[in-house]
């Protein structure tokens, strides 16, 4: 039977309350549930007598409670309001506020308790052969699926999911882009929220969607096994609600990727022991198929049938390891309605460039000539002389009963920046939002490559015989192996990390221009900077030409950010401040940050936990391009982390 779940709550069928709420009359019942709630105890009581209401009108007031919540949410995460209630709290009138306040979170909450359900699904982590490209060999999945399975749920929804690792390496999940509200517990990577889930092992990832819709995924967070762990997770508007666009007739995931012709993990290691760089895939793929472009792969093509007319929604995800995407369906324009998750103003393109981790919703209108088109995907490569894989993967697009030979699109050549500025650039929230313009914590993250002296020898395969590294303001990420930062920082252990990333390179230079050799080299650390709860922080994210310059993905966990301003060069804030876009930039969890060039993002530290920035190709943080967040409980249940799960795993 489905369960409806709210933390701090007890569980209750789905059922039950629906009955009451059925015979009874909705507004005061949904006060009392909220009520009950406060004090940690649902229970509707089936008894009660509350009557003097219309059940026609249930689903009017559904949606005028949902409005409400979301205009209370609106509410309470303007700075306006934040600062208000600071500053009066002896005012008459804030207290009807507060009370006011207090009462529609209560609602929002019993809204939630009501029409939200709880999905429970079981991952198996397991080897099992495949074969592409001539070849086969084992690779690692997840119920047998690659990609593995994809995740459809609701805005509002609990998820708990139980992942059993049958593989034999450690294992984590991470599901990106979700928020977890004051849940790290559940955010999953390895060794900053959760000891691995060892061979044999079990753990089960509880948490709850909150005021988020539109296409996120779901990868492993440990070493390099993500390369064939992953699928999508795709977020629904809540019942009565709907897409801010035409409903589409199909809507089908476009999981872009890569796939090397031996173990990744065997790849890594290999790199890692030679500090050189890891050998390049042997082909991208749509789907977890190269294509029939490739050898061996035309009757595994991936392919999609539509009707002439058909409105088609792709959710386009870039689960590539290693590498910025273009994408391009032939003879096709695509109208970009989302990114990561955010409803966007939409526009119309011919070619999408997705960089690692990032999502991108597209609508694609089946209308022309009745044939076979192909989808297809090539390498947007930005840093010089670096070898990529310089192949194309292709899907088919095919009207139904059509037979023609596909027809290809036309793609932007590798280092087509300038395609890559203009699409990033055409990327704007829907309308006015609510960016924070009282800056409390400014931060300036220089980020790029580095090198390690070591003894010439088989080890010593990088550039002049060094090894390989990559930082954060010269800091190279070093994770922990006893216990989790997290654990680290709720349980006060000593010596497993300090919290003094620097807030500032800790040299100025010309960052994009000639670095001078004494920079070249990183200190290596487990460095994390301290965040209040609801800080207003601004972060700029400064490219550097250390070895090369490079388009970088930056993810952060636990956190959706505006981007208020990129461009190329170094930062000047006296001449790019006055040009930040205040009223509607996009809003997205991973930032391309623009090869030789800068970004500034803005975003509230409203999420206590321990929450990790990296760069999202995983060489660059097998390297060391990461750093970790620590944001303190902020004032009540409500700003405070949620205690451990039982089963948490153990170091």
């Amino acid at each position: 039977m489905k369960q409806v779940q709210v933390i701090g709550c007890e569980e209750q069928t789905e059922s039950k309350v629906r009955r009451t709420i059925e015979k009874r009359s909705l507004l005061p019942c949904l006060i009392y549930l909220s009520i009950q709630c406060a004090s940690s105890s649902v229970k509707v009581n089936s008894n009660s007598d509350i009557n003097g209401f219309d059940p026609k009108d249930s689903s009017e007031l559904k949606s005028l409670l949902e409005s409400y919540a979301k205009l209370t949410f609106t509410l309470l995460h303007s700075e306006v309001f934040r600062n208000k209630l600071k500053t009066s709290t002896q005012d008459p009138m804030m207290s009807i506020s507060r009370s006011s306040l207090l009462l529609s979170l209560l609602l929002s909450l019993a809204f939630t308790t009501i029409f939200a359900e709880t999905h429970n699904y079981e991952f198996k982590v397991q080897e099992q052969a495949a074969t592409r490209l001539c070849r086969n060999h084992r690779i690692v999945t997840v119920n047998g699926q690659f990609p593995g399975p994809t995740i459809d749920v609701q805005n509002g929804d609990s998820l708990a999911i139980k992942v059993t690792n049958a593989a034999p390496y450690n294992v984590t999940i991470h599901w990106h882009g979700l928020r977890q509200l004051r849940n790290p517990w559940a955010d999953g990577p390895e060794f900053v929220t959760q000891c691995p889930i060892r061979p044999g092992g079990s753990y089960t990832y509880r948490f709850t969607i909150t005021d988020q819709e539109g296409t996120l995924w779901w990868h492993a967070h440990s070493r390099w096994l993500r390369a064939t762990v992953y699928g999508a997770l795709v977020i629904r508007p809540k019942s009565g609600s709907s897409y801010p666009f035409p409903k589409p007739t199909i809507e089908f995931p476009v999981l872009l990727s890569e796939w090397w012709d031996r173990k990744v993990i065997s790849v890594l290691r290999q790199a890692l022991f030679s500090g050189a760089a890891p050998n390049i895939s042997d082909a991208l793929t749509i789907n977890g198929q190269p294509g029939d472009l490739f050898r061996c792969s035309s009757q595994s093509t991936t392919k999609l049938t539509v009707n002439k007319g058909d409105t088609v929604l792709l959710r386009v995800i870039n689960a590539a390891l290693n590498q910025q995407l273009f994408f391009s369906v032939a003879n096709h324009k695509l109208t970009v309605v989302a990114t990561d998750a955010v409803y966007t103003k939409q526009f119309t393109t011919n070619v999408i460039m997705v960089g690692p981790g990032q999502t991108t919703d597209v609508l694609l209108t089946a209308d022309q000539q009745p044939g076979r088109y192909y989808m297809a995907s090539r390498a947007y490569a930005s840093a010089r002389n670096a070898p990529f894989d310089n192949t194309t993967a292709t899907a088919i697009l095919e009207y139904k009963s059509a037979n023609s030979q596909p027809i290809l699109p036309q793609l932007p050549a590798y280092n087509d920046t300038n395609t890559v500025t203009a699409f990033s650039n055409q990327i704007k929230s829907p309308g006015k939002v609510m960016v924070p313009t009282k800056i409390d914590e400014n931060l300036f993250f220089t980020m790029g490559f580095g090198f390690f002296n070591c003894t010439p020898g088989p080890r010593c395969q990088g550039p002049n015989n060094t090894r390989f590294g990559a930082s954060m303001n010269n800091v190279s990420f070093v994770l922990p192996n006893r216990v989790s930062l997290l654990q680290a920082y709720t349980q006060k252990i000593p010596n497993i990390y300090t919290p003094d990333f620097p807030r500032v390179p800790p040299l100025q230079f010309d960052y994009t221009g000639n670095v001078p050799r004494g920079l070249w080299q990183p200190v290596k650390g487990t460095k994390l900077y301290k965040l209040k709860f609801g800080a207003n922080v601004q972060i700029v994210l400064q490219d550097t030409s250390i070895f090369s310059t490079e388009d970088h993905p930056v993810h952060l966990h636990g956190y959706h950010f505006y981007i208020v301003g990129q461009g190329f060069g170094n930062f000047n804030p006296s001449r790019d401040t006055a040009n930040f876009n205040l009223v509607d930039p996009p809003q997205r969890n991973t930032i391309d940050v623009p090869v030789g060039g800068w970004a500034v993002i803005r975003f509230v530290a409203d999420n206590p936990g321990v929450w990790l920035m990296h760069c999202h190709i995983d060489t660059h943080l097998a390297w060391g391009f990461a750093m970790a967040f620590i944001v303190e409980n902020g004032v009540g249940e409500s700003e405070t982390l949620l205690p451990p799960p039982s089963d948490l795993p153990k170091c």
